[in-house]
């Protein structure tokens, strides 16, 4: 046992459960926290534009590095995060979310502080973060490395958000503590219900004549990557994703057979998934645009649904029987099936090279520029349906809010995932009224002298929502800012050293020799604007979008 304060309870544990770096906006109900982060040395200390560019960078980070972390000031500053952090919550990302409260004193007596409602309840923004979280503290003397340790167990366990309220006062108050290691590894699945469930499953599997894999996001989310990789190639099976799947392997892979989203589906790939007779569907995630708004054809009676917690077999379920130890198992006991590969390889369609960049071409040839290890994010909209026909080479990381879809969360995220990233290259796509609600994050890129490269996709305001609704309605419109300047402005005379490339690109022949430009500056930012027809979108998105609008009419 040994005594220390609170903070740096907190701190050590964060660094150990891999925080590297803490994303934060000031303000006085955090200072002294900041301060003792600042001065630990552990914890690097990232200033962001705004608390809810900082919810999106700590997201973008757990992404990449596993999990992410946010400090913000009471009331004020936890608010504007509420929209990030509930965008963890939904698409399962591990986020700490640290709150800097008044003193306990204070709060006991109901004062009438600045930044609370005025009616003498602190609880009110913690009992709003209880519905975006698995689990919620206030740390006090008492109770603070009990409490620290649970959370941020759970956190990691349950990947998903948590909140901790750290009031000042207790920022420096002393504790004794045992710092023996974290327990965060999963419970074992029981085994006997676990050895049932491999019987059935490899049964079923014998039984069939075309079974296939589909890997979707829970796969990512509770990072059993490995775990699968191990099923598809011991079994030989042809394995297909869903958009939130994407990239979970790379798409190199010979066994990769396309990505699977119900009647959107190419012709092929609904073919082949609706026509297997056994389905093992590893961490699925049935949400709208997941499925092609609910176009999903995948019985139960040919289904085997592997979750993180549990594992149905067609119309029985395995209770604690989760994927990250029932994939290993099941890859060493299913037999290998030989199964022929194909040539999923695209040529770039013939174009007008003096014409607009149109997105049936642009999504191909992106898919040509990405290399191994990329980390790509795609903002919601255009440019995530048009990702998703890109190639994904091994190694790479997609990054997108498919179930989330705040629009503007890519650039905080790009934020996080290049700081977590950093000898990894990051690539954004981003549309022009996107990019107009958290751009502010690009002077934080500057300043940090990160090197994502940006390709802002302008089509005139906000094209997926014309193509949902409102196709010439004024509230579809954007001012047109000069983006093509947007590294001059956030970067300033300090910042010219860090910048690469900036500009605009025209017409097709202008990209190519633009993506060239951007190559030969790989140590710098750079950001292309690409200018696009105001109505020009990926066919899939097309799609989706009259889907959707007979969705809410219905």
């Amino acid at each position: 046992m040994q005594t220390m304060t609170v903070s740096k309870y907190l701190i050590l544990r964060l660094k150990e459960i891999g925080i590297d770096d803490l994303f934060s906006v000031p303000g006085d109900f955090n200072l002294v926290f900041l301060d003792r982060v600042q001065d630990s040395g552990l914890i690097n200390l990232i200033g962001d534009c705004n608390e809810l560019n900082a919810s999106y960078a700590a997201d973008g980070y757990a992404r990449v590095k596993g999990v992410g972390a946010i400090i913000t000031t009471f009331g004020v500053g936890e608010l504007s995060a509420v929209n990030g952090i509930a965008g963890s919550y939904s698409e399962m990302v591990p986020v700490v979310k640290i709150t800097g409260t008044p003193n306990t004193k204070s709060q006991a007596s109901g004062a009438l502080l600045h930044h609370t409602l005025g009616n003498g309840d602190f609880r009110a923004f913690q009992k709003m973060f209880s519905h975006i979280t698995v689990t919620n503290t206030t740390l006090l003397p008492h109770n603070a490395a009990a409490e620290i340790d649970r959370v941020l167990t759970e956190c990691v366990q349950k990947v998903r958000p948590v909140y901790i309220s750290l009031p000042t006062d207790v920022v420096d108050a002393e504790i004794t503590v045992d710092m023996k290691p974290l327990n965060l590894a999963l419970p074992a699945n029981p085994e006997k219900t676990e050895a049932a469930c491999v019987r059935e499953i490899v049964n079923a599997v014998a039984k069939a004549k075309k079974p296939i894999i589909v890997a979707d996001a829970c796969a990512i989310r509770h990072h059993c990557e490995k775990e699968l990789l191990e099923l598809i190639e011991k079994t030989g099976l042809p394995y297909y994703t869903t958009p939130m799947g994407k990239a979970v392997i790379g798409e190199d892979h010979p066994q990769f057979r396309g990505i699977y989203v119900g009647s959107l589906s190419s012709p092929r790939v609904k073919e082949e998934v609706e026509g297997a007779d056994l389905i093992l569907s590893v961490g699925g995630l049935k949400s709208d645009f997941n499925t092609g708004s609910f176009s999903y054809r995948m019985d139960a009676e040919k289904t085997v649904e592997i979750h993180s917690d549990y594992t149905d077999v067609f119309y029985g379920t395995y209770k604690a029987v989760g994927m990250k130890y029932l994939l290993p198992k099941l890859a060493a006991a299913i037999p290998k099936r030989e199964v022929q590969s194909i040539n999923l390889s695209v040529e770039l369609p013939k174009i007008d090279m003096k014409a607009m960049v149109p997105q049936a071409w642009f999504w191909n040839r992106m898919g040509k520029f990405f290399k191994p290890n990329d980390i790509i994010l795609a903002e919601t909209g255009t440019s995530v349906f048009g990702c998703l026909n890109s190639h994904m080479p091994e190694g790479a990381t997609f990054i997108s809010q498919i179930l989330w879809g705040s629009i503007g969360y890519t650039v905080g995220g790009c934020l996080g995932a290049a700081v977590a990233g950093q000898e990894r290259r990051v690539i954004l796509f981003v549309g022009d009224g996107s990019f107009q609600l958290t751009c502010q994050e690009v002077s934080v890129m500057i300043r940090l002298g990160l090197r994502p490269i940006i390709f802002l996709l302008n089509n005139n305001g906000y094209t997926i929502e014309r193509l949902i609704h409102g196709v010439k309605r004024t509230y579809n419109d954007i001012d047109n800012w000069d983006f093509s300047k947007t590294l001059d402005y956030f970067g300033g005379a300090a910042g010219q050293d860090k910048i690469g490339f900036q500009g605009r690109a025209n017409t097709a022949g202008e990209f190519e020799q633009v993506l060239k430009k951007v190559e030969s500056h790989a140590d710098k930012i750079n950001f292309v604007e690409v200018m696009m027809d105001w109505l020009d979108a990926p066919e899939n998105l097309v799609k989706q979008a009259e889907a959707s609008a007979a969705l809410n009419r219905s």
